[in-house]
């Protein structure tokens, strides 16, 4: 407990430092490096980067003796060595793009491979034929099939609003009893992401720029609330709060070694709750791993071979069937230094924490839900400590 003390405090002051940095007040500068604290960190204050690096440093040479166990020890370690890579990045330190996406988000760092993306096109190819769009080109019998299953845009809060009352009920009858908790969804419009879990407020901000289908919005609702994000920071929050999990557990840390398992629970949501119906569902699966992983793409493409939005944008809408225009909105953040890696977390998350599911029988998912939700991950301890009985 006290080393979880220790590096919460530091990351704090981490992020008092990052932020006193920042020249601009866009909304990913707001969100500085703790987007969300769900219990009360003092900043260590520091002087320098350099300073932090010291006692980051000296921090990490206690871990191995003083944690409490050994996939706590890994977990310390990891993120550690995440945030010492964060500190290179912030003071212009020379460190690779690769480095970066391996010692941040603790994820395989290189392109995904063509077999996979072409794997997800293969399985939209063929949901699209079962439900009856064929004849022309897959983009063309994608297009036909998503102009009637979008939802119209004064539809979207409501029809969010319900499949958000859908997957609490869904989630207290087989994880956790959440009646006492919900999300309110909320329009906004020029906003760097198309959902956001605002878990202060209790609001989903949701970005009415961009269109929606049913699927999308059902991913969204297990995704940012039950049993996604809502889910596993109220439990965070409470076992910090009654002392059975360390203060770290208490800070999002975005760009870090926790962030793939963050966004990896909360992509696996669906699955989590039985909650893949039919071709339609299974073709936004696809879809939505398709896109995720063709960001990452295009984020390799962007830092590591240095490559053009204007290069980036058709080669990216032509493979994840969207157009330019919406292509190029979503991948504007990419130009921003913390969060470049952090597209990462999204699809290395996803097929980390889904690695694991696969393995999980249905007698063991209680068991499962404990072990991922109650503990600190990396996509690394997941997969180690997992010890089914």
């Amino acid at each position: 407990m006290k080393i979880g003390k220790e590096l919460a405090e530091l990351t704090a002051g981490i992020d008092a430092l990052y932020r006193s940095m920042q020249s601009s007040d866009g909304f990913l500068n707001k969100e500085g490096l703790i987007p969300v604290a769900m219990a009360e960190v003092t900043p260590l204050p520091l002087a320098s980067y350099d300073d932090a690096r010291e006692k980051l440093r000296a921090l990490a040479a206690r871990v191995p003796a003083e944690s409490e166990s050994l996939l706590r020890a890994d977990y310390v370690a990891e993120m550690i060595d995440s945030l010492l890579a964060l500190l290179d990045t912030f003071d212009g330190t020379p460190i690779s793009f690769g480095d970066r996406v391996a010692r941040q988000i603790r994820v395989p760092q290189t392109l995904v491979p063509d077999a996979e993306i072409e794997g997800y096109r293969t399985t939209i190819r063929e949901k699209l034929n079962e439900l009856g769009y064929t004849g022309g080109t897959l983009s063309e019998d994608f297009e036909r099939y998503e102009a009637q299953a979008r939802v119209p845009t004064d539809e979207v809060l409501s029809v969010l609003n319900e499949l958000i009352a859908e997957a609490r009920t869904s989630v207290t009858a087989t994880m956790y009893p959440y009646d006492h908790e919900g999300m309110t969804p909320e329009g906004v419009t020029a906003v760097p992401f198309s959902a956001y879990c605002d878990y202060p407020t209790r609001k989903v901000l949701l970005n009415l720029d961009f269109p929606y289908t049913r699927f999308s919005l059902k991913h969204l609702a297990t995704h940012e609330v039950f049993p996604g994000h809502l889910v596993h920071m109220n439990i965070r929050e409470n076992r910090v709060a009654d002392g059975t999990m360390p203060l770290d557990g208490a800070q999002v840390v975005t760009s870090s070694a926790s962030s793939a398992l963050f966004e990896g629970i909360a992509d696996n949501g669906m699955e989590f709750l039985d909650w893949i119906n039919g071709p339609e569902d299974e073709l936004g699966v696809a879809l939505q791993r398709l896109r995720s992983a063709m960001r990452c793409n295009a984020a390799w493409m962007m830092h590591a071979q240095g490559m053009s939005l204007d290069e980036i944008v058709p080669i990216v809408a032509n493979k994840t069937l969207q157009d330019p225009v919406t292509m190029r909105s979503r991948l504007a953040f990419l130009s921003h230094n913390l969060r470049a890696p952090f597209v990462y977390a999204y699809y290395g998350g996803d097929m980390a924490v889904n690695a694991v599911w696969k393995t999980v029988k249905p007698e063991q998912r209680k068991a499962f839900w404990e072990y991922l939700y109650n503990n600190m991950h990396t996509p690394t301890t997941l997969a180690k400590y997992w010890q089914p009985e």
